[in-house]
């Protein structure tokens, strides 16, 4: 009982007293399970509002398009197509993120450049050579555009591409606009551990909690009025309208489009935020390559109904284990998650939790088997060396959750003036 009141009573404490007051009803569930967007028209994204201007602030600019394959309006029109045939000759150059134009490559592949098909304009890679635009990328510009989904999570790389691109643009002197889209994880969630200088990486290049409820658009605004890139550019945020922060992604009525090959569908981001870090241990299964990437913890020789059971019994709201043998990697069994989208558990607490236990249930192979490059970027991802040290000695969850608590006080009110929904 003391395991499941301090796991309850550190997790409440890491999501924050707001979310938990504006969040919570009844049953454990959250409000937003009724919410719709506010009045003054159907939900818009930043990019449907630029149309609904007639894209009147690009006019008289050559403009550029940081993009994927997320990059579309409401109504599933890809952003390039309702660019080019609004701005025809001025709308000249595309970026591509990781993954690529498509989505489709594997996370941590380089993507080449290449020519859009639907277009014809160039798509310049900024998960190649560079993942900076460089000055020759940017010449024939004078405003580049951000829009690309985002998923919530640090780790993620869109929120790198987005920050590296803001210092590119002010050092050549390009305006950067943000079309701001959901945070697929809402705007009320503020957890994990914060980012330390020494472990600033492409997978950790902005320093806020793992999980922090920011939007691009606010993220791009608390970037450019901290600091945190070389240099600031004149920075516009497209807003949406009719988002609301404890909206869930189908609340939206949007349709989701994978963001990346393991990130097939809108409650995915919530997996990635809990089992992403487990993930990037040797020696585990969290899921990846199978239909439901991220929903699983595993490893090998672990009792699946002992661990499942173990783990039901500390009562976390919002979350069902239920006993799995990977078929893919024989061997390898654990338990696999049902994560209410409505909940107000914290993801990182659990994230740790489970880590911390399939390293227990396994003798800490995963730990042993886990060096060099593989090691260092485990702890880019989390932002510190300090959790790896912490599963080593067997340290309990609740110290390393309060840990946490300072940075994400900081972070929380750091934050409030650059919220616009």
């Amino acid at each position: 009982m003391s395991t499941r009141r301090s796991f309850l009573r550190l997790a409440g404490t890491a999501s924050g007293a707001a979310f938990l007051s504006s969040c919570a009803v009844p049953g454990g569930k959250s409000s937003s399970a009724a919410l719709t967007p506010r009045s003054g028209g159907p939900f818009a994204l930043g990019l449907d509002l630029l149309a609904e201007s007639n894209f009147a602030s690009l006019r008289g600019k050559r403009v550029g398009l940081i993009l994927n394959q997320t990059s579309a309006a409401r109504n599933g029109t890809p952003s390039r197509v309702l660019l080019q045939r609004a701005l025809g000759p001025a709308f000249t150059s595309l970026y591509t993120p990781e993954h690529g134009l498509d989505g489709k490559e594997k996370a941590g592949i380089h993507v080449t450049s290449r020519r859009d098909p639907l277009t014809g304009l160039p798509a310049y890679s900024l998960y190649g050579d560079t993942r900076k635009p460089a000055p020759a990328m940017l010449a024939n510009i004078d405003c580049l555009l951000f829009d690309l989904q985002d998923i919530g999570s640090r780790s993620y790389t869109y929120i790198s591409t987005m920050a590296l691109a803001m210092e590119a643009c002010a050092e050549q002197g390009k305006e950067f606009i943000v079309l701001d889209r959901p945070n697929p994880l809402g705007g009320l969630r503020v957890s994990g551990p914060p980012l330390e200088p020494a472990w600033k990486s492409f997978v950790g290049q902005v320093p806020v909690p793992y999980v922090h409820g920011l939007t691009a658009g606010e993220l791009a605004k608390m970037i450019n009025a901290y600091g945190w890139i070389k240099a600031r550019p004149r920075l516009t945020v497209i807003p949406m309208r009719g988002w609301q922060r404890a909206m869930t992604w189908r609340d939206t009525g949007l349709r989701w489009i994978p963001t990346s090959p393991n990130i097939p569908g809108p409650e995915s981001p919530l997996y990635y935020a809990t089992t992403g870090i487990l993930g990037g241990l040797n020696g585990v299964d969290i899921g990846i390559g199978t239909a439901r990437p991220f929903e699983y913890a595993g490893g090998p020789g672990i009792n699946p109904d002992e661990f499942a059971a173990s783990l039901s019994r500390m009562g976390i709201p919002g979350v069902r284990f239920r006993p799995y043998h990977s078929e893919r990697k024989p061997g390898f069994a654990g338990v696999q998650l049902m994560i209410d989208p409505h909940g107000q558990t914290d993801l990182l607490a659990l994230a740790v939790l489970l880590a911390s236990e399939v390293c227990r249930r396994t003798g800490n192979s995963p730990l042993r088997a886990t060096t060099g490059d593989t090691r260092n970027l485990f702890h880019k991802v989390y932002g510190s060396d300090s959790l790896f040290r912490d599963l080593s000695n067997g340290r309990s969850v609740s110290p390393i959750m309060a840990s946490w608590q300072p940075s994400l006080n900081a972070f929380r009110n750091a934050r409030q003036r650059f919220l616009m929904y």
